[in-house]
């Protein structure tokens, strides 16, 4: 059994022992969060203004999910959208693989994967069929998709022409004067 002064002694080295404990457990947590905020300052760092790209018809195809380890993208209302996260779905071999490599607005808005679909041309859609792409390529491909570019009929006018009315959904402060 210990005396007064040693239960007194063993008492203070206890509180002594267990206040550079909660020292050092402080000095721990204040070096996570340290480390921790500037991987987050590196993470969500600001994404540097870069140039618009443009898919002609022929770029694209070349997107269409058939090589491996190929990206594998799709446009839809004219923006190219990186699908190869998607690749179960858009690689070869998979169930929306036709609208891969090529500007497959009519498919989305029909939601049809007839050859005679799968076109820019939404020429003849009824309004709840264009409700439908509007929805879609939102809640979807907006959504879950990055954004690579822009198909050259959303950017051009038929005579190659820049088109003034032209913003890209990724880039709200873009000019296309500072394109061309």
């Amino acid at each position: 059994m210990l005396g007064w002064d040693q239960e007194a002694a063993v008492s203070k080295l206890t509180r002594k022992m267990s206040s550079s404990v909660n020292v050092c457990f402080a000095l721990l947590n204040f070096i996570v969060v340290v480390y921790s905020s500037e991987d987050v300052k590196l993470k969500y760092k600001q994404a540097e203004k870069k140039p618009v790209r443009l898919f002609t018809d022929e770029d694209l195809v070349k997107y269409n999910g058939q090589q491996d380890g190929s990206p594998i993208y799709m446009a839809v209302k004219g923006v190219v959208f990186d699908v190869t996260s998607g690749k179960d779905y858009y690689g070869r071999g998979a169930p929306y693989n036709a609208l891969a490599g090529k500007d497959s607005t009519r498919a989305v808005a029909k939601m049809s994967l007839e050859p005679e679909d799968l076109t820019h041309d939404t020429t003849g859609l009824t309004s709840d069929q264009l409700k439908s792409l509007d929805d879609i390529f939102v809640s979807v491909y907006k959504a879950k998709y990055p954004i690579v570019g822009y198909t050259a009929r959303r950017i051009l006018n038929e005579d190659g022409s820049p088109n003034e009315s032209f913003k890209p959904e990724d880039q709200p402060e873009f000019n296309i004067k500072d394109e061309f």
